[in-house]
């Protein structure tokens, strides 16, 4: 039996791989494409995520897709929103019928002798291997590993009487009326769950190591609502992202450049919001620099009303052990609990677990340089998209997947089949750096060095900077010296 071929393989079905298959069909509409995906359903982590309150941290008007205007009143919107927006996406431009569910890559061989990409799919629902070929493969898979999240292991565990859950793991239909909850954490999913459980639970505490910068955020972007109203609908969209973008970098950048002063009112918003009364320099005043790690959003303050209610509170200590009762801190404090939620983060995969080759011999992404953040050093006709940290993912998500649309198109108007970046001579001395500078959160630094290296040079960066990239991307020539274009099965 003959492998299926597709000019292009989009391995994952969420929020970046609709994404891929739309700019796919709006810029390379004469290539054969087909998205791989290993669950059952598309929208990715809007899918995967059932957890009370589940919602983006990030505004719509930036996490949503360029061609795609976000029409609805709330601009911080939650997981539901925000999977009918992708399922909305798909129907519109006919993807859902070229999304393959259940299919797992598992392996994948580039071949120059056929210049084509091997793949090897496990199709979950039998276990079957199938292969199938492409000669494009656009890796869109999150970064996340969707099998399990980051469980530390606490001391006595097993002799909790109550639940132990984590959100990735969210059992259906989960009681907490009047129980007394205790969640493990203080990033994005922490500071969702506390005020989305409060109203139910007796009480909900949310216990952490050490403090996180949290901002509250209006809900509803005021300026949308009243352009959406005297503008076309693409109008009004286009400058509500552009002045969010530039919202979000101006004060990422006086963030980098005044730490300290962006510290001090970061902590003066937060002490407003909750009184002199409290304790905030405790538990709101971390010890690293704002932006060393993703800063956290509360839209119209929830998090602090529930606080301020007596409804939740947070406890800044470490965990000595699991007892019977719920958790026994370092301080000699005992936290009762019904359910213990670790809302302790996730496993990076940037490649979905795939294990890649080159005409059959390993490649070690981890000892590979970076293209633009999208591509890696001697590896050909792959991109991956992996979105920015300091603003929302999907700005990269769309420059990337038009660049891969350059990129196919070039090969085509060129007649080439194979494509990708390799160090020139003044590029062998340079200084490796991190996939990612200037980012300490765990989740990273945990897979830090099984990521590709930057270099100390254009192309070889990955500076998370959406409105150079957005010059670079689409201005910047194809064919720069570093992004080679040949036919090797003709030499």
């Amino acid at each position: 039996m003959s492998t299926k071929f597709f000019d292009v393989i989009i391995v994952g079905a969420g929020l970046s791989g609709i994404g891929m298959a739309c700019h796919l069909q709006r810029n390379c509409r004469d290539k054969s494409y087909a998205v791989l995906e290993g669950r059952e359903a598309m929208g990715g982590t809007w899918d995967l995520f059932r957890y009370p309150g589940i919602r983006s941290d990030s505004d719509m008007h930036t996490l949503g897709y360029d061609f795609k205007p976000w029409c609805a009143a709330k601009a911080i919107a939650d997981g539901p929103a925000i999977l009918d927006y992708i399922k909305e996406t798909a129907a519109e431009h006919d993807i859902d019928k070229n999304i393959r569910y259940n299919c797992m890559v598992k392996t994948a061989n580039w071949s120059d002798e056929n210049c084509k990409w091997e793949i090897e799919v496990k199709d979950k629902s039998t276990d079957q291997i199938s292969k199938i070929s492409c000669n494009f493969l656009a890796m869109c898979s999150g970064y996340y590993s969707y099998e399990k999240g980051h469980s530390p292991d606490f001391p006595h565990s097993e002799d909790f009487s109550g639940q132990i859950i984590h959100p990735q793991k969210w059992p259906e239909n989960l009681d907490y009326t009047g129980k007394k909850v205790v969640i493990i954490g203080s990033g994005a999913t922490a500071v969702t769950l506390v005020p989305s459980m409060a109203d139910k639970a007796e009480h909900v505490t949310m216990l952490q190591r050490s403090p996180t910068y949290i901002v509250s955020r209006p809900a509803k972007d005021k300026v949308a609502n009243i352009l959406r109203k005297i503008l076309p609908g693409k109008m009004a969209y286009a400058i509500t992202r552009w002045k969010n973008v530039f919202i979000q970098r101006f004060y990422y950048d006086q963030a980098r450049a005044k730490p300290q002063k962006t510290k001090e009112f970061l902590v003066k918003m937060t002490r407003k919001e909750l009184g002199s009364g409290y304790d905030v320099d405790k538990h709101f005043s971390p010890n690293y620099n704002p932006w060393d790690q993703r800063v956290c959003l509360v839209p119209d303050g929830d998090l602090f009303k529930k606080i301020k209610s007596k409804q939740a509170s947070i406890v800044t200590d470490t965990i000595s052990r699991f007892t019977e009762k719920g958790i026994l801190l370092d301080s000699g404090k005992e936290l009762e609990a019904d359910i213990i939620i670790t809302a302790t983060g996730l496993n990076v995969l940037a490649t979905g677990g795939i294990v890649f080759t080159i005409n059959n011999e390993d490649v070690d992404l981890s000892k590979t340089y970076t293209y633009r953040g999208m591509m890696y050093s001697d590896v050909p006709n792959l991109t991956l998209t992996f979105g920015y940290v300091n603003a929302s993912w999907t700005l990269r998500a769309d420059l990337i997947a038009k660049y891969t649309c350059r990129i196919i198109n070039h090969m085509q108007k060129t007649n080439t089949l194979r494509c990708m970046p390799r160090l020139r001579e003044e590029d062998q001395d340079m200084q490796p750096k991190p996939f990612i500078e200037n980012f300490t959160s765990n989740y990273i630094q945990r897979v830090m060095d099984n990521l590709p290296k930057q270099g100390d040079r254009e192309p070889w960066t990955n500076p998370q900077n959406y409105k150079y990239e957005k010059s670079i991307f689409t201005k910047s020539k194809i064919e720069d010296g570093v992004l080679t274009f040949d036919k090797p099965r003709e030499k």
